[in-house]
């Protein structure tokens, strides 16, 4: 079962999110600034990794002129976004699946937040090009997941530096530190450069670093 298949881990997910990411709200209200310098009060929006709802409900309530479409692997987290999202749930279609289940648009824009970090390089530049082909000229993409160095010993002083974070933020000390070696040793996470890189070869213009928080980064790109 993964954490996002078991019932008490999706039951505390926001919670959890919370403690481990600094400042998850405003790297949520920051995506939804940066999708609307480019999107229209209208704008139809692709959530990619929707389960769980947080940042749908926090664009929603950011644009009330906004439409989503969200699209998630797990059945049992697009459940929880649904009850996340509430009575905003109306204007959030949410689909079971990966990239290739979304519609093809085309979108006013598109965010993939605490997600790409799961993707293989070659799946994940797959990926960015299916998102890609959704969107319309010019519209913009936000992102923002672990990045950082592969290299000892700053690699480790990272992963270090972020498990304090989490433990100082209420997470029992034994799981902050565990998380050094699971993240070490199950997600395929990629430098900085690398992650600027494989936005650009999948077609991308105009990137830029927007959020760096320990090992979290997040860029913001459009479509040519």
């Amino acid at each position: 079962m993964t954490p996002f298949s078991d019932p008490a881990a999706v039951s505390t997910y926001a919670e959890k999110t919370a403690r481990i990411v600094p400042g998850l709200r405003d790297l949520h209200r920051m995506a939804g600034v940066l999708l609307a310098e480019r999107a229209p009060a209208d704008a139809r929006i692709l959530v990619l990794g929707a389960g769980g709802g947080l940042e749908s409900k926090a664009f929603a309530e950011m644009q009330p002129g906004w439409h989503f479409d969200g699209v998630d692997p797990s059945a049992e987290m697009l459940e929880l976004a649904r009850m996340v999202l509430g009575s905003l749930a109306p204007r959030v279609r949410l689909h079971e699946g990966y990239i290739e289940s979304a519609p093809m648009g085309a979108f006013d824009g598109a965010a993939c937040l605490l997600t790409l970090h799961f993707l293989p390089p070659v799946e994940r530049l797959q990926t960015l090009k299916q998102v890609l082909m959704r969107l319309k000229p010019g519209a913009p993409l936000v992102v923002a997941h672990h990045s950082f160095p592969s290299e000892d010993p700053v690699r480790d002083r990272w992963l270090a530096r972020n498990a304090a974070f989490a433990a100082a933020s209420g997470v029992p000390v034994a799981q902050a530190e565990g998380s050094i070696t699971a993240i070490k040793e199950r997600l395929p996470v990629l430098s900085p450069q690398q992650d600027v890189d494989l936005l650009r070869d999948a077609g991308f213009t105009d990137i830029d670093l927007f959020y760096c928080a320990f090992t979290f980064k997040g860029w913001v790109a459009r479509k040519p």
